[in-house]
């Protein structure tokens, strides 16, 4: 019997030290690892702008009158050349059949003028006339066909006045509510420091959409078209997108049109211009958007989870696990964010396994149970 006894003690301290050391080692704990996503992407940079018109046009009359027509209502779109308004033409139909009266007689008196002229030579070769009285009726005929000509002036001034009386649209575009109503006295001319404002229209077809890109942003576009990676934006092939503030994708497509000449030296920055088709108008002047333009030609990326990435002050940190379970932290050097993923530029390589969930559990030097996992995009 004492052998039992010695027998189920020896057991009795097996198990307890096993217990011990099971709570001394507990189980590494999982976490999800995956290589890094290698795909082919552009890198874009984004900006916030807003949207305007290719051309605002300010209408004001040239002459001046009574208002007695209105033809179009508040808003609509018009066409280049559309009757806007009518100023009282009476007055200018008026002036114009004085000119042309005036011009009748300028000619009359020239055409008296010039058979004075063909008379005084025939006789003036056989001395019968003075030289001084030839020279006389040629100035006459001379003065009379300036008359004439300053006639003719006058009647396509008085034309201009008649047909400047018809306010038409100089382009096409959407126009504002008018600012005169009918019956009343309008003020126009070349005489006038500040005609009356009657509407405005502005074009909305193509569009524009403005931004202000950062000197350093610039900077590194210069380095890329350089290398003839990216098409310059002075020659309108550089592509751009544009979103609204309730979309989520890019499906309005343009391109750059216009890189301005210096960069602000008050805010570092300068202007960059897209043009956006705009058939159905839906584009409003003044709405804000965000712009997308290409940082790099397509190349294949390294690509993780954005949360996969840590930051420890200054530094971007990925956490990576051995072969042997060891979780080993891996400085990177990031780039931008493409449908959801961040892109790694070095420091990583495309056998490491990086920890993409269950990173709270992942400490440096400790030991996990990697679990394979799949990188997928959120927006995919």
């Amino acid at each position: 019997m004492p052998s039992l006894s010695l027998f189920r003690a020896v057991l009795l301290t097996s198990l307890l030290a096993g217990a011990g050391l099971a709570r001394a080692q507990p189980a590494a704990p999982p976490v999800t690892v995956s290589p890094p996503l290698q795909r082919e992407i552009t890198e874009y940079n984004e900006y916030t702008g807003q949207f305007a018109a290719t051309e605002i046009v300010e209408i004001r009359p040239r002459v001046g009158g009574y208002l007695t027509e209105q033809l179009f209502t508040d808003g609509q779109m018009v066409t280049k050349g559309d009757r806007l308004f009518t100023i009282d033409p009476r007055p200018y139909e008026i002036a114009l059949q004085k000119a042309q009266a005036s011009a009748a007689t300028a000619a009359a008196q020239l055409e008296q003028a010039s058979r004075d002229v063909t008379r005084g030579t025939a006789l003036r070769s056989q001395d019968f006339i003075a030289a001084s009285v030839q020279d006389q009726r040629v100035q006459q005929m001379k003065t009379a066909a300036a008359a004439l000509s300053s006639a003719n002036a006058d009647i396509r001034s008085a034309q201009l006045d008649l047909e400047f009386s018809h306010i038409t649209a100089p382009v096409t575009g959407r126009i504002g509510a008018h600012q005169v109503s009918l019956g009343n006295l309008v003020t126009g001319g070349a005489s006038i420091a500040s005609p009356t404002l009657l509407t405005t229209i502005v074009a909305l077809d193509p569009i524009w959409f403005n931004v202000d890109m950062s000197e350093a942003d610039y900077l590194a576009y210069q380095r890329e078209v350089a290398a003839h990676h990216l098409p310059s934006a002075r020659d309108g092939s550089l592509v751009a997108d544009v979103q609204l503030g309730d979309e989520d994708g890019w499906s309005r497509h343009g391109h750059v049109d216009f890189l301005d000449n210096q960069i602000d030296r008050s805010s570092g920055t300068i202007r960059v211009r897209a043009s956006f088709a705009n058939p159905d108008g839906f584009l409003t002047p003044g709405m804000f958007g965000r712009l997308r333009l290409p940082a790099s030609a397509a190349h294949v990326a390294m690509l993780v989870p954005d949360g996969a990435v840590t930051t420890d002050q200054s530094r971007k940190i990925v956490m990576t696990v051995t072969a042997d379970g060891h979780v080993v932290p891996k400085m990177v050097e990031t780039g931008p964010l493409v449908d959801g993923l961040r892109v790694i530029r070095t420091g990583l390589d495309p056998a490491d396994r990086v920890v993409i969930d269950g990173l709270m559990r992942a400490r440096p030097g400790s030991v996990v149970t990697p679990v394979p996992g799949t990188i997928k995009s959120p927006q995919s």
